[in-house]
């Protein structure tokens, strides 16, 4: 696991909630806390969608899908006094990152890799987390989903200190 506080929260928080450099993660939850606490679960509910308009091949919605319901949430004159989002790396991009690296796990074996980003009284930490399906002790995964994070973040020009 490794936690990253954020630098520049307002250069962090318009990437988040205004560009597009967290679009293509998947949301697996949120939850905003202003005058009240709205939690968001990022499970896509197909039977919502009219027959064939569903995505087949995922069962988490994408950030860009979400992202304008969530800054309404936030948008305004005050500092939300706590914000929580976990996104996941998509399978697809998850099994490119095993591919690539030679692992011994595959895709398969890996329920999710997850960033979690939590702002709280005027702190924005990131931590990186991984959840497995099958038991190993081997820390290949863990490591290769943290040097995966930081480089994205310093790719991003997210600027960060390691805790």
């Amino acid at each position: 696991m490794l936690a990253l506080e954020i630098l520049d929260i307002k250069d962090f928080t318009s990437k988040l909630f205004v560009g597009n450099v967290f679009d293509t993660f998947c949301l697996s939850e949120a939850a905003f806390t202003t005058f009240l606490t709205c939690t968001i679960d990022g499970k896509l509910k197909k039977d919502f969608f009219d027959s064939g308009q569903a995505p087949d091949d995922r069962s988490l919605s994408l950030w860009s899908e979400v992202k304008p319901y969530c800054y309404t949430l936030i948008r305004g004159r005050r500092t939300p006094l706590h914000f929580k989002i976990v996104f996941q790396l998509s399978p697809k991009n998850t099994e490119k990152m095993l591919h690539s690296s030679g692992a011994s796990l595959t895709a398969e074996d890996v329920f999710g890799l997850f960033l979690n980003c939590q702002f709280e009284k005027g702190r924005l930490i990131c931590t990186t987390g991984t959840s497995l399906k099958v038991f190993s002790t081997d820390r290949t995964v863990d490591q290769l989903w943290d040097d995966l994070v930081r480089r994205f973040f310093r790719q991003q020009k997210i600027s960060f200190e390691e805790r």
